[in-house]
């Protein structure tokens, strides 16, 4: 006789106590280094990332390793505690490369590392040396492929190691590039032979571009072919899932600073916050922050659960966050009148992030239609 099939798990969307702490952490850290005038100061220099705020979160609080196995050196938690991580990153729009080196380029590391035993038996090979680098905040590293790839669409950009990829957010910062071709994927190292990083002038100042130009360079062969696009594939998925993490605290943030201007900002003898038409505004933008919430929670819970629905999670997610992102964002803007369109203001930086994010791993369209698809749907 067939067992009965069992319920699928109910998904965990609250946030654990360590969650908590390691919220706490971050948050403080990025308090003292990443406050608003000092980021608005480092979009205006050559150097928009702070060194020793990377080192101070990526190693002093441990969260470059949060999803490195302790065998290599991590901290072997999960998508959960790093989605804790890129919530407050997005709350301050801190320049740091947690997004693309701590989650992308890591997790397609994991997936070429090996299994767990095979982690156990010190044999994970390149990837399972270079995930210790990472994990130890040592090093960066970025899968190089555009940063509007979404996870469905991966494809090698180039045959070998010679041509031209656009758009890769932060290789200008990164030590170490990891280049898919049509012959597996390699380790190139930055400053390599044969190997140019150009900037580009991006919409987000915080998080910046570049062109990587490949003219005859080495690197190092971590996966065949096969091997290279599941794990592509796997750390843009991840990428997709915990950037809405990172779209949630932008709009959570927006939210709170609104709320917080129209109470102070008195006209007409009354705080501007008080006006119904006003209220309406931010009460429909708490419903969408909260209905944000749940699908961020719950794209990091599928992640870190391993779970079957992970991919339609994610593409959830992404096909919700996005908009609510920009449109806080933008009543942020509008709401603070004429000091929300200053260059002192943050919420120029907020508006920047929200959109360049709408677009980054996919845009919500593409998602939409993986929704779709994965639920076996109607297109939209």
């Amino acid at each position: 006789m067939t067992a009965p099939a069992q319920p699928p798990a109910t998904p965990d969307l609250l946030y654990s106590q360590d969650e908590e702490d390691l919220r706490s952490a971050v948050r403080a850290l990025l308090a003292d280094r990443a406050d608003a005038p000092t980021v608005i100061v480092a979009t205006e220099s050559a150097t928009p990332y702070d060194q020793g705020l990377w080192e101070a979160l990526a190693t002093g609080i441990g969260a470059a390793g949060l999803l490195v196995p302790e065998k290599l050196g991590g901290q072997g938690a999960s998508h959960r505690e790093a989605a804790v991580v890129l919530e407050e990153l997005g709350r301050t729009v801190a320049p740091a490369p947690y997004l693309t080196s701590s989650v992308v380029a890591t997790e397609t590391l994991l997936a070429l590392a090996g299994t767990e035993g095979a982690l156990q038996a010190g044999d994970g090979g390149p990837a399972a040396a270079l995930l210790a680098e990472l994990a130890s905040g040592a090093r960066t590293a970025v899968l190089a492929v555009p940063f509007a790839t979404p996870p469905g669409g991966a494809q090698a950009a180039l045959a070998t190691l010679d041509g031209t990829v656009q758009g890769i957010a932060d290789a200008a910062v990164a030590d170490v590039l990891l280049v898919p071709t049509a012959e597996g994927l390699y380790a190139v190292g930055a400053t390599a032979p044969g190997v140019a990083v150009e900037p580009l002038v991006p919409l987000d100042l915080t998080r910046p571009l570049a062109t990587l130009t490949l003219s005859g360079a080495t690197g190092t062969p971590l996966a065949g072919p096969d091997a290279s696009a599941t794990a592509v594939r796997r750390g843009l998925l991840a990428g997709a899932g915990l950037l809405a993490s990172e779209q949630l605290g932008i709009a959570e943030w927006c939210l709170a600073e609104t709320v917080r201007y129209t109470r102070e900002r008195h006209q007409f003898n009354r705080p501007v916050g008080s006006f119904q038409a006003l209220k309406h505004r931010m009460a429909q933008l708490w419903l969408e922050v909260v209905s944000a919430r749940a699908a961020a929670r719950n794209a990091a819970d599928a992640l870190a659960t391993g779970s079957p629905d992970a991919p339609l999670a994610v593409a959830v997610a992404q096909a919700y966050c996005s908009g609510v992102a920009v449109h806080a964002a933008e009543e942020c803007v509008q709401l603070h009148g004429g000091i929300g369109m200053t260059w002192e203001h943050p919420a120029h930086l907020y508006l920047k992030r929200a959109k360049a994010d709408s677009i980054a791993y996919g845009t919500a369209g593409r998602h939409r239609e993986a929704v779709a698809e994965l639920a076996e749907l109607p297109a939209p």
